[in-house]
């Protein structure tokens, strides 16, 4: 139980943290989509560094169904946990944004009208996802003791170079959704921007079975 209540709350700050620099700098920035960008990016990353090193120990600090689903294909945890994780997520998820919105001042209840439709977006949901579950699978490997920063740099980098702005986790996308604001995707393209994690996360799966056949 203690593993689906750390999950829930580090969903729920992560994604709060999203959602939320991004209604802040909405309404200081004056609708500029650069400086929106930016702030998201380093709330973002430093939310997620936090959040990995103080709940990595009790959860694995997933806060997303790829990475989640991911594990389970390697055989670190059973099916159940697993979807136990993947619906807590995306309560907690639900939840953060309807926080959000109250904080803000904002209508509880939203429906994002921001298009995120085209090959090339998808792409990049594909190549942020892929290349985070890479870093989660080989980070682990290699360096774990650095998981936290591994996780948060690479997040920070996807943001600025995908086209998508990296998603990268179908929990958050079905949230923003729900939220018609800077960080919001309509909800017509949320089954693209999820068939697309997951290809993302499965090819990164496939590759490090290559790369490491023996284990």
């Amino acid at each position: 139980m203690k593993t689906l209540w750390a999950e829930a709350v580090g969903t729920f700050f992560l994604f709060a943290t999203v959602i939320g620099s991004g209604v802040l700098a909405q309404q200081l920035g004056q609708g500029e989509v650069l400086l929106g960008v930016l702030v998201v990016t380093l709330a973002t990353v430093m939310m997620l560094q936090l959040l990995v090193t103080m709940l990595g120990p009790v959860s694995g600090a997933q806060f997303n169904p790829v990475v989640s689903l991911v594990l389970r294909l390697r055989g670190g945890q059973g099916w159940g946990l697993t979807a136990a994780m993947i619906a807590v997520q995306i309560v907690a998820g639900i939840a953060a944004v309807a926080c959000v919105h109250a904080m803000f001042g904002l209508p509880i209840a939203q429906v994002a009208t921001n298009a995120r439709g085209g090959f090339g977006l998808m792409l990049g949901e594909f190549v942020a996802t892929f290349g985070l579950i890479l870093t989660v699978l080989l980070t682990g490997r290699h360096a774990p003791q650095s998981g936290a920063t591994s996780v948060a740099l690479y997040i920070g980098a996807a943001i600025l170079f995908t086209s998508s702005t990296c998603f990268a986790n179908p929990a958050i996308t079905i949230a923003r959704a729900l939220t018609d604001t800077f960080t919001g995707i309509a909800p017509a393209h949320v089954p693209g921007f999820i068939a697309a994690q997951f290809a993302g996360g499965l090819a990164a799966h496939w590759l490090e079975r290559v790369l490491y056949p023996e284990s």
